[in-house]
């Protein structure tokens, strides 16, 4: 099986973490461990109907993973793996600005 594409990753991760509500569903996960979309509806200030749209986008970019739970009932969990894919991806791009952001602040010092 092909590995994803690193940038396409964190593409997806990037996404996801830019609505504040979906970072509060993985706080929340976070802290508490696995939990139902009703389950996460009491503890945040979120409509369950809410909960479950963001738990789908979540599972989409890989951040979360349902299972079966009591019944008909599923519950989530934390998926680290597509995060630490957008941390390698954050870290090789800083990577590639160290060299020319070095140059660019010798060369300032060297004018000044």
């Amino acid at each position: 099986m092909a590995r994803p594409d690193p940038e396409a990753v964190a593409q997806e991760v990037f996404a996801a973490l830019a609505d504040p509500s979906r970072r509060g569903i993985l706080a929340a996960l976070a802290a508490r461990g696995p939990a139902t979309a009703t389950d996460l509806a009491a503890q945040l200030p979120i409509t369950r109907q809410a909960i479950a749209k963001h738990l789908g986008l979540l599972a989409e970019a890989g951040l979360v993973t349902a299972e079966p739970g009591e019944g008909r009932r599923v519950r989530y969990r934390l998926d680290s793996a597509p995060m630490k894919v957008a941390q390698q991806f954050l870290a090789a791009l800083a990577r590639d600005w160290d060299g020319p952001l070095a140059a660019l602040r010798e060369r300032m010092n060297e004018g000044g």
